[in-house]
């Protein structure tokens, strides 16, 4: 599939693309860039690269109409992107020249994030034991998908190194000012940053859900209603039927087990880019990473791997 548009047609392919991690907060860094004047997203994740490249590239333009003037860098966040086999291949023969953003969390966190995800949405009603001790249970992608050396390698098969920039969710506690810059210089743009508006997201998060009949019932105008929310008016109504979900608890054990699970992918993750993980692995990262791959890390040319992150807290 070629990357070429045909001469006078108005540019419509991404410059750049969120590739994930899936339960690793690339909505927040979506809603952000989307804040800046200069950047277009389509608010859905299009999937393209994954689940519906069948669909053909005339489905994927369809994300991309009615661009507005004075947009000058043209974007998408498809979070399934980084564990999908699939997806380094097709997506580096059309958009060869894009600039990939990767968002990391601890996949022990992020996995059980994900069990949360389908247990609020009524798809699971067991444990944790039930669906996170076996990578063959019945949702493999709660595991899976945080391999992330794993999943990284092929993408490092077909793009280079500085194309892609990696950082910790687990910084965004702590730095969200400077990780929109960093995104925003390794894609092209000057900075927007608007504090007010990065904490009325923040806030938004639903520590309370509507009850599950409910959201089923409303599944089809999910997409429509996105715009109010954060709305004051919307947010009370919403208050007024919503409920806080109890999730199953992730026992230590488990806990334990899942960071045995990751420990070794965990360790050629920080060969790979050079940065030591300790808050992720405990007892079973090693003292010490090997340097960064070639060249400095922070306040220097970028070397050939693009590193923005720190060892901080889990979220």
């Amino acid at each position: 599939m070629s990357s070429a548009q045909p001469p006078g047609e108005p540019k419509w392919q991404p410059d750049f693309v969120i590739i994930g991690a899936v339960k690793a907060a690339t909505t927040w860094i979506q809603a952000r860039l989307q804040e800046n004047p200069a950047i277009y997203m389509p608010d859905p994740e299009p999937h393209f690269f994954s689940t519906e490249f069948a669909s053909g590239p005339l489905h994927y333009r369809s994300y991309f109409r009615n661009i507005p003037s004075g947009v000058t860098h043209i974007g998408e966040k498809s979070a399934d992107y980084l564990a999908h086999p699939e997806a380094p291949a097709r997506l580096a023969r059309m958009l060869p020249q894009a600039r990939l953003v990767l968002q990391l969390r601890d996949p022990v966190e992020r996995a059980y994030s994900d069990y949360k995800m389908f247990y609020r949405r009524g798809t699971i009603d067991g444990p944790p034991e039930d669906y996170l001790c076996d990578p063959q249970g019945p949702y493999p992608r709660f595991l899976e998908d945080g391999l992330y050396a794993r999943h990284l390698a092929r993408w490092l098969d077909v793009f280079p190194r500085e194309q892609i920039l990696v950082y910790l969710y687990e910084d965004l506690a702590i730095r969200p000012r400077e990780i929109v810059a960093e995104v925003s210089r390794h894609i092209g743009v000057e900075p927007f940053f608007s504090p007010g508006a990065a904490r009325a997201r923040e806030n938004s998060s639903r520590a309370s859900v509507l009850p599950l009949p409910l959201r089923r019932a409303l599944r089809p105008f999910k997409e429509a209603v996105r715009p109010w929310r954060g709305n004051p008016i919307f947010e009370s109504a919403r208050a007024l039927v919503a409920r806080k979900i109890r999730y199953p608890a992730l026992s230590q054990s488990l806990r334990a087990h899942l960071s045995e699970y990751y420990a070794s992918d965990t360790q050629t993750l920080q060969r790979l880019i050079g940065q030591p993980l300790h808050s992720w692995q405990g007892s079973h990262a090693p003292a010490t990473a090997k340097p960064p791959v070639s060249g400095p890390i922070l306040g220097r040319p970028a070397p050939k791997w693009v590193w923005r992150g720190s060892n901080s807290g889990g979220a």
